[in-house]
């Protein structure tokens, strides 16, 4: 089939309600006053990812199970209005869904309803196949059903990368990803030794990088049996929300190993993307386009 995109992202659609409070982690009481309010929006990790390559001008499809739901409803509403291609399969559990807890210095605490998803849950083999023959690279979340998508992606010849977020370096749910990546991202949040994380993914899996981000402490690539850092780089604008940052920074990597870059100087494209997701408010889905990012990372360049 002919090429037709540059990323194909499987999972991670769904709607998640924002709540501000007043501070992480929330003290119990009966109630809280809560602004500026409550608000459900669609935008998971899937879909941060879908909206930072599209804009950053990769031509972009997203496919998912969703519901037949409002919140399946909100997520159709937010591909077509961005102009995203969004293949859906139906999920008979209805579309996934988190509460997210944002406290005033943009950290958050994620509630994922597990209700939503089932183990057995499958893509057709069919439309994976398709899909994957038109593209150029393919971004797997980590949530059902792609785990089982992901040698159909390797059969079609594209490259493969995935997040495992907060992983603890042993679960094996999370690892299944990980050894069946070519590039692998992960958060040092829950990791005793970042570095010997890293090593075991890229020693017993396929990967050809990996990179651990690590908040205000930047990020660390491996690459080629090397371990570099990458310093984080000041916001543009006030740290309102860290929710988004690192599928940012995904799609920001992405850009630049897409355009042949080297994975260090991907890595700098991912902080970029990744410092301006925590200055976009949780309610929002804005990304940074491709030309705000190249100037900014010519600054870092520059010093």
């Amino acid at each position: 089939m002919r090429e037709q995109t540059d990323v194909l992202v499987l999972g991670g659609a769904g709607v998640d309600t924002v709540v501000h409070v007043p501070e992480l982690p929330l003290p119990f009481a009966d109630s809280y006053m809560i602004r500026p309010g409550i608000e459900s929006r669609a935008g998971q990790s899937g879909d941060f990812v879908a909206l930072g390559l599209h804009a950053l001008g990769l031509r972009t499809h997203h496919l998912d199970m969703i519901g037949d739901d409002h919140e399946g409803d909100l997520v159709r509403a937010l591909h077509r209005e961005r102009g995203i291609p969004f293949t859906e399969a139906l999920s008979p559990n209805g579309t996934k869904r988190a509460v997210n807890l944002v406290g005033p210095d943009g950290r958050r605490l994620s509630l994922y309803d597990t209700t939503r998803s089932r183990d057995a849950d499958r893509f057709d083999e069919r439309t994976v196949r398709e899909l994957a023959g038109a593209t150029r690279h393919a971004h797997v979340v980590i949530t059902h059903p792609c785990a089982s998508a992901m040698p159909l992606l390797h059969d079609s010849g594209v490259t493969v990368s995935t997040d495992l977020h907060d992983w603890d370096g042993a679960d094996s749910y999370h690892e299944a990803f990980a050894l069946q990546a070519d590039v692998v991202f992960l958060s040092t949040t829950a990791l005793a030794d970042p570095e010997r994380t890293m090593r075991d993914i890229a020693a017993r899996g396929r990967a050809r990088a990996v990179v651990a981000t690590a908040g205000a402490d930047g990020s660390y690539l491996l690459h080629d049996g090397e371990l570099t850092h990458t310093p984080a780089v000041t916001p543009p604008a006030p740290v309102v929300d860290s929710n988004g940052a690192g599928d940012a920074f995904a799609a920001g990597f992405l850009l630049g190993r897409l355009n042949g870059e080297h994975p260090r100087r991907c890595a700098l494209y991912g902080t970029v993307a990744g410092a301006h997701a925590c200055t976009v408010p949780s309610t929002r889905t804005d990304a940074i386009g491709r030309e705000e990012l190249l100037a900014r990372v010519a600054e870092v360049e520059r010093g």
